[in-house]
């Protein structure tokens, strides 16, 4: 790692939510709950719970409210609903959450297809979410949406990527995410986007959402690190994807990303035996095998 890369980073959990909402199997609420409370015994401080959309549009989160209670306040967790639109918002901030997660989409495609959005309406949208949420007095963090690639528009300019979010940062979110929402980018898109992304944010920090899609979402999360992002989203499991975005399966699994970055000397605050174990847990859930390398190879061996 370079000298100026971070030796510590946060990981926010996403499995309950986006690693959750494209699977067929409808998993029950009372499992939702058990594996968010799996991923704060494993040290998870600021977890994904739930979506708050269209139940008919993303069944799989058509319990949201009812997560979120059963969960209750965690103290020193953050709890993170995914919201579109202020009808999500309203419900979000009405359940308790603790931070709203809007969403910038960073291709006309793929806004006006799965939203009904442009990429510049879609920034007027986050923009209204985080004012709503500060108003309410919670935080609010906004994701773009395809930044590194569009299933239907190809390539996404990395200047436009760049403005969109100098113009969210106006509105004074608690951090920007670049998301590759089908698994495409490589690292040294990574790297150059993350840099300019931060330059343009001043000192705004920047998360990143990376599925294993092609197999480069570990070493992008590596080179984002690099280049100074200091959140990584991950999926305990590598279980995920976007059901809006043809074959975006598979986010970053946790532990995988967590192995990686202990072994290279950088602190997560995660416990990577009970990440495995949640791992293990959640395909018996879901009854199948997880994407997760680790989950399948185990952790660095033992000395006998």
């Amino acid at each position: 790692m370079s000298k100026s890369a971070a030796r510590s980073i946060e990981m926010v959990e996403v499995g309950p939510r986006d690693g959750l909402q494209n699977e067929a199997k409808i998993v029950s609420t009372a499992d939702k709950v058990e594996l968010i409370r799996r991923a704060i015994a494993a040290g998870s401080r600021r977890i994904e719970v739930a979506s708050f959309v269209n139940p008919k549009r993303v069944p799989q989160m058509a319990d949201a409210e009812d997560v979120v209670a059963q969960l209750g306040k965690v103290e020193g967790v953050t709890r993170i609903g995914l919201v579109l639109n202020e009808r999500g918002a309203e419900r979000a901030i009405a359940s308790g959450l603790d931070q709203l997660g809007a969403v910038a989409i960073a291709s006309d495609p793929f806004g006006i297809r799965n939203q009904g959005q442009s990429s510049s309406e879609s920034v007027a949208v986050a923009g209204r979410i985080i004012d709503f949420a500060k108003a309410a007095g919670r935080s609010a963090q906004v994701t773009i949406a395809v930044s590194f690639g569009c299933p239907f528009g190809g390539e996404v300019a990395a200047d436009h990527v760049v403005e969109m979010a100098r113009q969210l940062a106006a509105f004074g979110p608690c951090e920007i995410a670049l998301a590759d929402t089908i698994g495409v980018a490589v690292p040294a898109q990574v790297k150059a986007l993350v840099g300019a992304v931060r330059e343009a944010v001043g000192g705004l920090p920047v998360r990143v959402h990376f599925h294993n899609t092609r197999g480069t979402g570990v070493a992008n999360a590596w080179a984002a690190v690099e280049a100074g992002a200091s959140v990584v989203d991950a999926s305990i499991g590598g279980l995920g994807g976007c059901p809006f975005a043809p074959g975006a399966a598979g986010n970053v699994a946790t532990e995988d990303v967590a192995y990686m970055f202990a072994r290279s000397g950088v602190e997560t605050g995660l416990d990577l035996d009970k990440l495995l174990e949640a791992s293990h847990w959640l395909a018996g859930v879901m009854g199948k095998d997880m994407p997760s390398m680790l989950a399948r190879a185990g952790g660095f061996p033992k000395a006998e």
